[in-house]
């Protein structure tokens, strides 16, 4: 296996899960289709829709390589279920509310994907946008391997939306486990990242996606539910580390529900963005918020 043969270009798989997402699938499959890169195939697998999202799915048939709609079990279901049907050598996962950066994304990240001369390496990512529902830029996330590593050992400090796996991570450790509905995609990496060996590349003038705002995590009852979900995972992969940073966060989604159980929307997001400010980082939650009530 060699990942700098610079006669083949490497197939990407782009692999999208979707159910009831026809306000958002078409841009998200646009995306991938205007991608100056040639050589990839798109895979959509939808979990049974009722909005209008097969009509979609059905008008771009030509540019789909493989769809189907039918029930599943949850988002790791069909991502399972689009690993059995992806050939590529790396494996991408795009929401069905986000998109691709630009056009020349997949042809930028191949470009870096020819100069790996570890061919232990099976974990590429680069940047994540995050955008409002109107579109505006809100904040751009993930940081270099050296300075999450610790971090991603208590919990997700690695956006999925901007890894890209190469196949060979699939072969060594298997699909994702289905029972983490919420953090399947964490608990996969985990597997291969807990190893000390293991050095995943992280590619920092490389935007991947943009991400849009309004997911599950949203919510300070759900965001509840995935920290306990990243704790199973530190459990199931037998990673033995104090969780200082897990435990914070955990504190904090707990008076975040708490606040929002006691004052009104606009009070409590008013205290997250202080508290954003006070931390360094850039206020984001009035934005939010004014995204989804214009």
């Amino acid at each position: 296996m060699s990942y700098n043969n610079s006669l083949v270009t490497p197939l990407i798989s782009v692999i999208v899960a979707v159910y009831n997402r026809s306000a958002s699938l078409q841009r998200c499959i646009d995306s991938v289709v205007a991608q100056t890169y040639a050589n990839k195939e798109l895979i959509i697998i939808d979990g049974g829709s009722t909005d209008g999202t097969v009509d979609i799915l059905k008008a771009n048939n030509e540019k789909i390589t493989y769809w189907e709609s039918e029930s599943d079990r949850g988002i790791y279901h069909a991502f399972n279920k689009a690993l059995t049907q992806a050939k590529g050598e790396w494996i991408y996962f795009l929401g069905s509310d986000d998109y691709l950066w630009d056009a020349h994304t997949l042809k930028t990240i191949v470009d870096e994907l020819e100069n790996i001369k570890d061919e232990n390496v099976k974990v590429v990512y680069g940047k994540v946008a995050i955008v409002s529902q109107t579109g505006d830029v809100l904040q751009v996330i993930n940081k270099p391997w050296y300075q999450v590593k610790k971090l991603f050992l208590q919990g997700c400090y690695i956006c999925h939306q901007g890894v890209f796996q190469h196949q060979s991570l699939f072969a060594q450790h298997g699909q994702f486990d289905e029972s983490f509905p919420i953090s399947g995609d964490y608990e996969l990496l985990l597997r291969e990242l807990k190893s000390p060996r293991s050095q995943p590349i992280f590619l920092p003038d490389i935007t991947v996606a943009a991400m849009q705002t309004g997911g599950y995590s949203t919510s300070p009852q759900h965001r509840i539910k995935i920290l306990q979900e990243y704790a199973r995972a530190r459990r199931k992969n037998r990673v033995l580390v104090f969780p200082l940073v897990w435990l914070w966060s955990y504190i904090k989604a707990v008076i975040w529900l708490m606040l929002m159980k006691t004052f009104s929307k606009q009070t409590v997001t008013y205290i997250a963005d202080r508290y954003r400010f006070f931390t360094g980082r850039v206020p984001i939650w009035s934005k939010i918020s004014q995204s989804e009530n214009p």
